[in-house]
């Protein structure tokens, strides 16, 4: 296997100079350059934190070496300002370009926060009340077999909760050949598997992780809006916070050259796929792709870095936010990450940390397709953020868990156990 370049650290103007780009505050490095004003308590937290950052930078360069992972990123915030950030491999190993600032990820499930943002900014407009049956604006849910009783008892909340009791995958079955769809494409062939498909618990009872349930949310808000769900998303989420290099699908001319490749790992070698690929109509479910900097700004909104006149600002009111990470439903105890209680908001996870740990609550998401795996986590109540990136992972299998999913889960462990706490 062709090894991963060495890992890069910036040294501080280097940091300074590189981040000038990301139109977010730029703060240097916790525990370098402190002021005389500093206090005793502020120099031990920033000395604290740039030991714990080490540790957990440390831990993700091995963990991905030992792995194989060809390219990775991971990144640290704190009140909208940059305070962690290391760069791992490749973007593209035949090409050999390495992952920087700029490399464009494609972030899978985490798209389905923004579906979830969007469905709160049209009740916010008075435009859709989430308890109303989801039939109201999906009639063609009324052909699915629900044995717990009528379509309309499911809501538009419980799509947002994933407690409508719809099966997870897209397909009720797998495509086996390489000219099939990755994707159903057109929402036709969804209606068509209607009468086919069976509701699997009560609506409202508990979590059932759903793509369909995603996917008629971004009907929901086509049918409202009377635009697209990508035209939507980028004319009411993406250009006010300022992402101006991020969108869905295929790959626009002008960023090919930033796209990162992903790779399974078959034989102990990567083999990569394709760049681009068309999550079809399943789009709001999974289709984003973007850079870093950008994500950087939807973190900054999340956890209400954004000045009161900046026009990301007013992309969802922060009422709106806290009712999106309030916990619905359980989702298990003793996460795959680490010792915590995990919840299901509307389109977030919720995540308590114990408190001898110093412990507290993130918000945010994970996302995994076409071995690209990734997460967003935002700790509301100290303004402190984190992102993840990976584009490998290993072939179907029994070893699949102790593969990258498993290198995943073990980086936001750390981060929930070491470095999210400095903050509280």
């Amino acid at each position: 296997m062709t090894p991963n370049p060495p890992k890069r650290r910036l040294p501080t103007f280097a940091l300074l100079l590189g981040m000038a780009m990301l139109s977010i505050p730029i703060l240097i490095p916790i525990g370098a350059g402190l002021s005389a004003q500093t206090t005793g308590a502020e120099a031990a937290a920033a000395a604290s934190f740039e030991a714990r950052w080490a540790e957990a930078a440390a831990l993700f360069h091995a963990r991905a070496q030992e792995t194989g992972v060809v390219g990775a990123s991971l990144w640290f915030m704190h009140a909208g300002e940059v305070v962690g950030r290391e760069l791992h491999g490749y973007a593209d190993l035949t090409g050999g370009r390495p992952v920087d600032d700029q490399t464009i990820f494609h972030w899978a499930s985490n798209t389905k926060t923004l579906t979830g943002i969007a469905i709160l900014q049209l009740r916010d407009r008075g435009l859709l009340p989430l308890d109303d049956p989801a039939v109201r604006f999906l009639p063609e849910l009324w052909e699915v077999h629900n044995p717990f009783g009528p379509m309309d008892g499911i809501t538009v909340r419980h799509l947002l909760s994933h407690t409508a009791g719809f099966r997870s995958s897209t397909w009720p079955w797998g495509g086996d050949q390489p000219w099939h769809p990755y994707e159903p494409t057109r929402w036709d062939q969804l209606a068509a598997m209607m009468p086919y498909t069976e509701i699997l618990f009560e609506p409202g009872s508990r979590f059932g992780y759903s793509n369909p349930a995603i996917v008629f949310l971004g009907q929901i808000i086509e049918r409202i809006s009377g635009e697209d769900w990508e035209v939507y998303v980028d004319k009411n989420i993406l250009r006010p916070l300022g992402m101006h290099r991020s969108y869905f699908d295929i790959t626009p001319p002008h960023l090919r050259a930033d796209r990162a490749h992903s790779y399974r790992i078959r034989g102990g070698e990567p083999v990569a796929w394709d760049p681009d690929f068309n999550t079809g109509i399943t789009v709001s479910n999974g289709g984003l792709n973007a850079p870093i900097p950008d994500l950087l700004r939807y973190l900054a909104f999340l956890s209400g870095a954004l000045a009161a006149d900046d026009p990301g600002a007013t992309v969802l009111a922060r009422g709106s936010l806290e009712e999106m990470w309030h916990p619905v439903v359980p989702v298990g105890e003793g996460a795959a990450w680490g010792e915590s209680h995990e919840a299901m908001g509307l389109t977030f996870f919720v995540t308590e940390t114990p408190a001898g740990a110093g412990g507290g609550r993130l918000v945010g998401h994970t996302g995994s397709q076409r071995d690209f795996l990734s997460f967003i986590y935002v700790d509301p109540d100290t303004g402190a953020a984190a992102i993840g990136v990976f584009n490998t992972d290993e072939a179907a299998g029994p070893d699949r868990t102790l593969f990258a999913r498993a290198l995943m889960n073990e980086i936001r462990a750390k981060l929930a156990a070491d470095v999210f706490p400095v903050f509280r």
